[in-house]
């Protein structure tokens, strides 16, 4: 490795530090704007040390203009090739927002982009490692790694009340874009942090505990049924059919599911009756069916087990009942 490269790999070790410090700060308010500098100065600076170490130390600059160096985005392209690479378009979206924080940034930003900066860390870890032979957790501990979360939720509402309309309209479609984008892609892309709530009598079980009084100054009530589920399970089985050939096809799983397969999988695991996986729907006489993103999780790691029998051994098993 030459001395430039050696450079620009400590540079890249400080600036990602500097970003994880800044954010898992609680008093700075500034921080998805400078977390999302720092990460992209660190990627950019970690990705020419590879570079240099690859291709020669030229390979960092224009042809065209041998004094200066290629952006980060011009390096991604370099070295991820696929632009359907979940990583390239987490990095890529990452950039888009240190873009625009340089003009106009609102703090619910953060509640948009904090699933695709943990994975951003955690890609980096990963490559830091791979192109680098660096472990990270030497130089900040593993715990740190876990971004400092805002547990609040994106409210359209709020968010139309406090800002004008343009700057309303760009916050709540980067949020569905964004949680579009998660839903179909994986976790390199972006990471999903949800918290779910249940009722156990047992305390081994918890990870915290509540009581419930009636002389309590706040009221609460207990929701034994989900809500919400336009929110949770807004996959039909089309669309359940649709993501799982997606993944099928990047697991290099030559197999064209259909719905067939589908119902031959909700029938021999009952998914219809597991609310994690399935929502019921009765408003009719009929019920209709929607699924979580968990189902498409959850068809696929059974399949990726056995690929090339797990559909006859189903058949077959349905078949005995």
């Amino acid at each position: 490795m030459t001395e430039l490269s050696d450079k620009l790999l400590e540079k890249s070790k400080e600036a990602f530090i500097v970003g994880i410090e800044l954010y898992n700060k609680p008093t700075i308010k500034y921080r998805v704007e400078g977390f999302s500098f720092f990460i992209c100065n660190s990627w950019e600076l970690m990705l020419k040390a590879h570079m240099i170490k690859t291709l020669g130390d030229n390979s960092i600059y224009y042809k065209d203009k041998p004094d200066r160096t290629l952006s980060l985005e011009s390096c991604i392209k370099k070295i991820f090739t696929n632009d359907k690479d979940p990583l390239r378009i987490n990095l890529e979206k990452i950039i888009e927002l240190r873009n625009t924080s340089t003009h106009f940034i609102t703090q619910e930003y953060e509640m948009v982009y904090v699933p695709l900066f943990q994975a951003c860390v955690l890609n980096f870890s990963e490559k830091m490692k791979q192109f680098h032979n660096v472990d990270i957790t030497e130089l900040i501990p593993q715990n740190f790694l876990t971004l400092s979360v805002s547990m609040k939720a994106l409210d359209n509402q709020e968010i139309i009340a406090k800002y004008p309309e343009e700057i309303a309209t760009k916050l709540i479609n980067s949020n569905s874009y964004i949680n579009t984008l998660i839903d179909e892609n994986n976790n390199k892309f972006g990471i999903r942090i949800d918290h779910y709530h249940f009722i156990t009598k047992d305390k081994n079980k918890a990870t915290s505990q509540i009581a419930i009084t009636k002389d309590a100054d706040v009221q609460v009530k207990i929701i034994k049924e989900m809500q919400d589920p336009s929110n949770t399970h807004k996959l039909t089985a089309k669309t359940c059919i649709e993501h799982i050939n997606k993944r099928l096809k990047k697991l290099n799983i030559n197999l064209k599911f259909t719905m067939y397969h589908f119902n031959l999988f909700t029938r021999y695991y009952d998914i219809k009756s597991n609310i994690k996986l399935c929502y019921v729907h009765k408003v009719y006489d009929k019920p209709s069916y929607t699924y979580s993103m968990q189902a498409v999780d959850f068809i696929v790691d059974e399949m990726k087990k056995d690929p090339n029998n797990i559909i006859d051994n189903i058949k077959k098993s349905l078949t005995k009942k």
